[in-house]
Formats: structure tokens, sequence, C-alpha cells
């Protein structure tokens, strides 16, 4: 009977050393499942994912009325003269195989433009010194403003360059809100890509 009590002591170590071994396992386990969850949930978005551009490229590829063009469509512009208020600048292309039309400049192609716009404003009248360039977007009837700059006497230089998505059928034009003198302006437009060209 005297050994008894040190048994005790042993299966109750032993006991709490097996029951922390079992913690210790669904802990294991649990981790081990939300990992698996996690890898199950990713695969399939990876899936999801790849189906998506699979079924994007399959369309892109089915549509009969487009047509991809392997020239680069871009223009050049210099210009100097007179502006008018409210009216689009007489911009005619210096070069470039993007078409002009009484100063618009005509887009044929979806796509991403690189825009380069530099020149200097002189103002005719002393009295004004304040001025808004602007660049518009029309298709059809409606009208957008691009970019705008306003301008003032003490400093009149003008400097763009960006990116911009510009539609098939739409007419890019510059107007300025008084009567002014333009100097060496230079407008270029070139087109990106990726593209989809109007037959």
């Amino acid at each position: 009977m005297e050994g008894q009590p040190d048994t005790e002591p042993r299966n109750q170590d032993q006991m709490d050393s097996e029951k922390e071994h079992a913690e210790d396992e669904w802990k294991s386990w649990q981790r081990g499942q939300v990992r698996n969850t996690l890898h199950l949930v990713s695969a399939a978005a990876q899936w999801i994912l790849l189906l998506a551009c699979l079924i994007y490229l399959g369309i892109d590829s089915l549509q009969p009325s487009t047509v991809r063009s392997d020239k680069v469509l871009w223009t050049h512009i210099r210009y100097t003269g007179q502006s008018i208020k409210g009216v689009a600048v007489n911009l005619t292309a210096e070069r470039g195989s993007i078409q002009i039309r009484n100063g618009s400049i005509m887009i044929t192609c979806d796509g991403l433009y690189l825009v380069s716009l530099k020149g200097r404003i002189i103002f005719t009248d002393l009295e004004e010194n304040l001025l808004k360039l602007t660049l518009w977007k029309t298709y059809k009837t409606t009208s957008e403003v691009l970019w705008e700059q306003t301008v003032r006497d003490s400093s009149n230089t003008v400097n763009l360059t960006t990116v911009l998505f510009l539609f098939d059928q739409n007419n890019v034009t510059l107007q300025t809100s008084s009567n002014v003198t333009i100097a060496d302006l230079t407008f270029s437009l070139v087109l990106l890509g990726p593209f989809v060209c109007s037959v």
C-alpha cells in the first residue's frame, strides 16, 4: 500500500502529458486544415481567373467586325497662329498617319494614346491676362474635357505629357477661352496599343 501514492501522481502526470500531446495534435491538425482550405481557395481563384482570361480571348478573337492593324498610328503637329475664343484651333498635321479634318484629330482605333503638347501663349489683348486651354473629346453630339490648363500672363507656357484612352470615332480638338496667339506649339498623338480599329 505504501507504493500506491507514488503511482497516482505518475498516472496524473502521464494523463496530463497525453492530454497536452492530444491538444497539440488537435491544434496541428486544425492548422493543417486551415492551410489546406486556403490552398483550395487559392487554386479555385486561379482557375476562375484563367477561365475568365480564356473566355475574354475567345470572344475577342471571334469578333469579325474588327481588325487589328500592325501600322503605328500617330500624328505630329506644329502650329503658330491666332486662336479664336471658343473655336477649335485650326490644327493641320505636319506628319503622321492619323487624319486631321477641320482642326479635329480623327481617332479611328480604340486604345491608349500618348499625348504630348507644348507651346507658348501670347496675349494679344492687354486687358486679358488669363485663359483656359482645353483639350476636348467629341463623339457625335457629346463633348467631354480631356485636359484643361489655366494660363496666366506671368507663366505663359503650356506643357502636357499624358496617356489617354480614346475610342474609335472620337474627335480631339484644342480650344482657348480668349483670343490669343499660340506660338511654337507642338502636339503629338501616338497610339500605344492594344488597339482595335474599325474596318
